[in-house]
């Protein structure tokens, strides 16, 4: 056996030289690319992969893969088009709009040398408290969810980038995440069948080429063992009911549902007996010299069928042969115009306006009204969350269109004394506009929104990231979803605040007890 069912990472913007000849000594399959670790700028991003193929420079390409979901997670960089994710896609509904959006992120990761993209997300976000999920899934609605997700693929694909979907074979329904401890799905077979699976089954008629197992447990599967560990979930669900032929990929190793330390080795060896192809390695040289020197032994010892190596080493040699089949875009594609412009309309028409009952919107405050922005500096509220390097620009935005229009930025988490702080401030200002992330999920969140809701001043809440923050404060009379906070969705928040576009947006979600699925005020979608 080969190390070729390894994906590779490392520290460094620049090729550090131990790895070039490590490509040289043990062969991988390939690399991943992560934010923290080896993002500067687009220029950076194509020298390094540039240098990572000609290091490894065995006449097929390595597969390089990064997150670039789009919304929370862009593992790219703010120098790519900052396209909002998938559940405002989810508040959309246009099939057309997600392939033509996934169609520019291929462009841009092929440009940069990226050729595997680990999205599009299939799982369904049918229970708020899944701290790990939120706004990278699509929605609540199975069929709606895998329409969005066929589209994705197709689009991700037709440009040349290998989609992954993931995580299979559902992770929607638990309230743990798995980067801190191993969830529980809690889904029969039947159940699955039903929901779950119905997404991952319409991306796979759409030919996604890879498939990425969640690290969780299932109550019907091997007796709480991880689904990336089971030949259940692998075998006979995946390869065998769904006759998925192209590659599989585990979830990061380093996720602390599995093994860590020492341990993970048996892990590791435990997803390639189940069945996975590829084993995804995290930016931990110590971890990955243990990886490969447990694997090689457990080859020695045969504890890794010949016949599954082989089958697993042709699945990848396939993909690597069909991601070298297209040509590298020039970088001048990367952040283009015409990219520019689909963010602007994917962020236009997904914010949604869940409830005017006092007929604010749109404001038309006297030219001398005190205006205020409140919310907390944005943070990663899970790893798999590249929102702590987004710089707020709300107040910027209504600035541009309103005199008198400041910004009370707080702590990521704030505290008791951060809230009670803003009172003398709040009691001075005619109109508040108080952003949450999370707030069902984030206490602090809540009460910030508590705060400035008791003050009795006009006041706008707005849920920054999920749709759920109105259960948190449910006075709240005037409430907005933007699904992110990239730049142009606060740009398409403004300009709608101010009337200057129409709210068409649609929950992609239940707001359970307040809201269903598909509500929204405004204008008719589309327009």
């Amino acid at each position: 056996m080969t190390l070729g069912r390894l994906m590779v990472a490392f520290d460094g913007t620049e090729l550090p030289p131990e790895v070039a000849e490590a490509f040289v000594e043990r062969p991988v399959a390939g690399v991943t690319l992560f934010a923290h670790h080896n993002v500067d700028t687009p220029a950076q991003v194509r020298e390094l992969t540039a240098a990572l193929q000609a290091a490894a420079g065995n006449g097929r390409p390595l597969l390089i893969a990064a997150d670039q979901e789009g919304g929370q997670l862009n593992a790219l960089g703010g120098g790519t088009t900052q396209f909002a994710g998938a559940m405002a896609l989810g508040a959309i509904g246009d099939e057309g709009l997600a392939e033509r959006v996934a169609g520019a992120t291929a462009r841009e990761l092929r440009a940069l040398g990226v050729n595997v993209n680990y999205a599009p997300v299939c799982d369904v976000a049918n229970n708020p408290a899944n701290p790990a999920l939120g706004i990278r899934s699509f929605g609540d609605d199975p069929e709606a969810v895998g329409r969005l997700a066929a589209a994705t693929v197709r689009g991700l694909q037709g440009d040349g980038v290998a989609a992954t979907v993931k995580h299979f074979p559902g992770a929607g329904d638990t309230a743990a995440d798995p980067h801190h401890e191993l969830p529980l799905v809690p889904r029969t077979n039947a159940e699955l069948a039903e929901r779950e699976l119905v997404p991952f089954r319409a991306a796979l008629d759409a030919g996604a080429r890879m498939v990425m197992t969640g690290h969780f447990a299932l109550p019907d599967q091997d007796d709480g063992l991880p689904t990336s560990l089971s030949a259940a979930v692998l075998r006979d669900l995946l390869r065998g009911q769904l006759q998925f032929d192209g590659v599989t990929v585990t979830d990061a190793l380093d996720m602390r549902a599995l093994a860590q330390g020492s341990a993970q080795i048996v892990d590791a060896i435990a997803a390639l007996r189940a069945g996975e192809d590829l084993l995804l390695g995290a930016a931990d040289e110590a971890a990955l010299q243990r990886l490969v020197e447990g694997i090689v032994q457990a080859q020695r010892r045969g504890l890794i069928d010949a016949d599954d190596d082989a089958a697993a080493i042709r699945r990848v040699s396939e993909l690597r042969r069909w991601v070298g089949g297209f040509d590298q875009p020039p970088l001048e594609v990367v952040g283009c115009g015409e990219h520019q412009a689909l963010a602007d309309e994917l962020a236009r028409r997904s914010i949604t306006l869940v409830r005017d009952d006092e007929r604010m919107l749109p404001l038309k405050p006297a030219a001398e009204a005190r205006i205020a922005v409140v919310h907390s500096t944005p943070a990663d509220l899970t790893p798999a969350d590249t929102s702590s390097t987004v710089t707020p620009t709300l107040a910027a935005a209504l600035r541009r269109r309103l005199p008198g229009v400041e910004e009370i930025l707080l702590p990521a988490a704030p505290d008791s004394a951060d809230i009670a702080a803003l009172r003398p401030r709040l009691a001075t200002l005619d109109l508040i506009v108080v952003g949450t992330f999370s707030a069902h999920l984030q206490p602090a969140q809540a009460a910030l929104a508590e705060q400035v809701l008791a003050t009795g001043k006009p006041t706008i809440t707005v849920a920054l990231r999920t749709p759920w923050d109105l259960l948190a404060y449910p006075s709240a009379r005037t409430h907005v979803c933007t699904y992110g906070i990239l730049p142009p969705t606060i740009e398409a928040l403004a300009a709608a605040l101010l009337g200057e576009s129409p709210f068409v947006g649609r929950l992609p979600v239940e707001i359970a007890g307040l809201y269903p699925r598909g509500h929204g005020l405004g204008a008719t979608p589309g327009r």
